[in-house]
């Protein structure tokens, strides 16, 4: 596998509403994305104060779903979210389990660790890496990346894998950060980046982030534009590391989600009914009403919001956009939550590809 700085790596925890996105893009998308898929957290039955599956009933179709929604092409699987790992019936370790499947479908599933994952867990990288040559991808958090002793772990994990940076993707992880200044955090990143081990040697080199909110209470209802400064920062980093001789790096994203994992009581949630809609720059975020009290019918009136703003795409431009315009006309089904962040997720990942191209498209771009 091998891309450059022209390719989007989005950062895809592999729900319902994600992996059925991603499944309706056309192949001419698809083409300009390797996603980093990640095993979704377990959840807890609070009722029962307990997990709400065993780590067996979670990954039995984990893999399988991967085969299914994305085929046998390059894609980084990540399980870090469900470690520590309890034991697995059989006593294989899960990411043992998870990879054994995708061999046996012949998928180019490439694995993820960074250097703070314990030994059992990078045992079995390492015994993953042996059997399938594919490489392995260093996802390397930004706190890690600016500590002096960053290379020393980064070497000795290396070491530890049998890997050489040649056949290893690197992932610096800014998670969410605040991005604002842009211009100041712009050059914090260069500093980091400057000291990152072998930059030129990685296969790959992407940076991975979102400012998409932890959550969305503090939208207004109606509609309302905040700001992708991801993207943003991604294109005064391109132009600033172009100037300076450095490697450019893949943009990454967590699509329309924001990264942490949120442990809720959905017997007391009530969540509000959003279509979540990129756009030049930013979202445009449309907000109802909670869809527990006032059900899934006002998605018509939301779907207006869209077709009817100065950000619609159109609905020819993706699946998510024509279900939005169907929504609004009465044609098509006013769907439930997953089938919304299908929606915005399956917009999300076209627009960004075409973002990308239009940059480097660009004469003033590198």
């Amino acid at each position: 596998m091998q891309f450059d700085h022209r390719h989007y790596v989005p950062c895809l925890r592999w729900k319902q509403g994600e992996y059925q996105a991603v499944s309706r893009l056309p192949i001419m998308v698809k083409e300009n994305f390797t996603p980093l898929i990640e095993a979704p957290e377990i959840g807890w039955d609070h009722e029962n104060s307990r997990q709400a599956k065993t780590i067996d009933e979670h990954l039995a179709p984990f893999a399988k779903r991967i085969y299914r929604k994305w085929g046998q092409q390059a894609c980084f699987v990540d399980l870090g979210i469900l470690a520590p790992f309890t034991g697995m019936e059989s006593g294989v370790h899960p990411l043992r389990f998870v990879f054994d499947q995708l061999r046996t479908m012949e998928c180019e599933a490439i694995p993820v660790t960074e250097p703070g994952r314990d030994k059992a867990f990078q045992r079995e990288v390492k015994r993953t890496l042996d059997k399938d040559r594919f490489g392995v991808c260093l996802r390397i958090p930004i706190e890690q990346a600016a500590k002096d002793l960053l290379r020393a772990e980064v070497d000795s994990l290396l070491s530890a894998l049998g890997a050489r940076p040649q056949n290893c993707d690197l992932v610096l992880d800014l998670d969410a950060p605040n991005f604002v200044p842009l211009d100041g955090f712009s050059r914090a990143i260069l500093a980091v980046v400057t000291r990152l081990p072998h930059l030129r040697e990685w296969r790959t080199f992407a940076v991975l982030g979102t400012s998409f909110p932890e959550t969305v209470a503090g939208i207004r209802k109606g509609g309302e534009r905040i700001q992708r400064y991801e993207w943003q920062l991604y294109k005064l980093l391109a132009t600033c590391f172009n100037d300076a001789g450095i490697r450019l790096p893949t943009f990454g994203d967590h699509v329309i989600a924001h990264p942490k994992v949120l442990d809720l009581d959905m017997r007391l949630v009530k969540p509000s009914a959003t279509i979540r809609y990129a756009i030049e720059d930013g979202w445009y975020v449309v907000k109802g009403e909670n869809v527990r009290d006032y059900k899934f019918e006002q998605y018509r009136e939301l779907s207006k919001n869209v077709v009817n703003s100065p950000y619609y795409y159109g609905s020819t431009f993706s699946w998510g956009d024509e279900y939005i315009m169907n929504c609004a006309t009465g044609v098509g089904k006013t769907g439930n939550l997953s089938m919304w962040r299908q929606v915005g997720t399956n917009h999300h990942v076209t627009v960004v590809t075409q973002d990308i191209a239009s940059f480097y498209a660009s004469s003033d771009s590198p």
